[in-house]
């Protein structure tokens, strides 16, 4: 699977995902539609939804708008934390693809553990079903820590082929980033810009102005040289590309330095094992 402007990784059950792709959380359904059609035309091949941002529907549209190939295309959904256990994840997938249009998925995700309900383990199962049936040609999970992924280890036969969290320089993940890496799950990062609250910080601007780049460009070009699959989010045309121009500079250790002093520990999201 390999994008026009972007390199591939390859994972765990040996099929390939685009390393740069488009988030869209919290972008409406119709505007959804448009910002995936602009994604593709500029050479984004990796799209990233799930059920809870009630976007499906628009991306789907933007895909069928797009006139590209599906085989061209990656495209990842989720499983909200309200249909956990094994019959409700395969109805909310069924939904799901529904929405989209589409017979398959590319990846799909259980969005949170939700620790409190119990049922994460039921709901893997599920998703094995569905990576069984092709329906869902790789599955993942998203905001696991590492004790959450031992238990799936010891009770179920597959191990994610990724593990979607919140990351960016403020929150490094190193742990959960070292653990993924040793079972060979590729770590994908949400919120890889803090949710553009990096975007002012006088470090990074720094930096930025060194490579005659932008902070968000600086910030994609640290994902990915650690090994991440990244997912940023736009509506706008031109930072869609923008986000796109990250492979023609390099970071070296001093920036990488820099960069590494901004660890906090500060979170944009809510911490997994206190969620739901």
């Amino acid at each position: 699977m390999t994008s026009p402007l972007t390199p591939s990784l390859t994972m765990n059950d040996g099929i390939e995902i685009p390393q740069l792709g488009l988030g869209v959380y919290k972008v409406p359904d119709l505007e959804a539609t448009r910002v995936v059609v602009d994604a593709i035309d500029l050479g984004y091949r990796h799209l990233d939804t799930a059920a809870f941002y009630d976007n499906e529907a628009g991306v789907g549209r933007g895909i069928r708008e797009s006139g590209a190939p599906r085989e061209e295309l990656f495209v990842a959904t989720k499983v909200w934390h309200d249909r956990h256990g094994f019959e409700e994840t395969l109805a909310s997938f069924d939904e799901s693809l529904e929405k989209l249009g589409l017979d398959y998925v590319d990846l799909y995700l259980i969005h949170w553990p939700a620790p409190a309900q119990g049922r994460y383990v039921e709901t893997w199962r599920a998703l094995e079903r569905l990576h069984g049936e092709g329906r869902a040609r790789s599955i993942g999970v998203s905001n696991f820590k590492g004790h959450r992924l031992d238990r799936l280890a010891a009770e179920t036969e597959t191990v994610p082929a990724v593990n979607q969290i919140e990351l960016h320089p403020r929150l490094p993940q190193v742990e959960t980033r070292a653990y993924n890496r040793a079972h060979r799950i590729l770590t994908e990062a949400w919120s890889p810009l803090a949710r553009g609250t990096l975007l002012d910080e006088p470090t990074l601007l720094a930096l930025a102005d060194k490579h005659g780049k932008t902070v968000a460009q600086v910030v994609l070009r640290w994902q990915l040289d650690l090994g991440n699959v990244v997912i940023p989010k736009s509506v706008h045309r031109d930072r869609l590309a923008s986000n796109l121009e990250v492979f023609d500079f390099a970071l070296d250790a001093d920036d990488l330095d820099v960069i590494a002093a901004l660890e906090s520990g500060e979170r944009t999201g809510k911490d997994p094992d206190l969620f739901f």
